[in-house]
């Protein structure tokens, strides 16, 4: 199985759907027109309800990621690229860090305790 929720994460379902999808899209573990699990079938392997899995494919799907096709379910439509804002933000993070004397390994620590 490709993804895997944590049920006791803070996160929402819906969005370690997302995240997971997103990784194997990134990673080319999904192609480029692979068909995704039908929602009910993921859902089952998750143990998740069906509409937290339909949720994640609308989310995907809004954001260009996937496509629907009447009776031939989600497929991937588009490689996953860098998203803009959390780029952005990245950097005003590395710059803010910077500018009060932190390092990498200082960010690292940082965003694994926030995380």
């Amino acid at each position: 199985m490709r993804w895997k929720v944590d049920h006791s994460s803070r996160e929402a379902l819906p969005r370690q759907i997302v995240a997971c999808v997103r990784r194997g899209v990134t990673s080319g573990e999904l192609a480029i027109g692979e068909q995704l699990p039908p929602a009910a079938e993921l859902a089952k392997a998750l143990s998740v309800d069906r509409n937290t899995v339909l949720a994640a494919y609308r989310q995907l799907r809004d954001d260009g990621v996937l496509e629907f096709r009447r009776g031939r379910g989600a497929r991937v439509a588009s490689a996953v690229t860098e998203p803009g804002p959390v780029t952005e933000a990245a950097q005003a993070l590395v710059t803010v860090a910077r500018q009060h004397g932190l390092g990498r390994h200082d960010l690292l620590r940082l965003i694994e305790k926030l995380a």
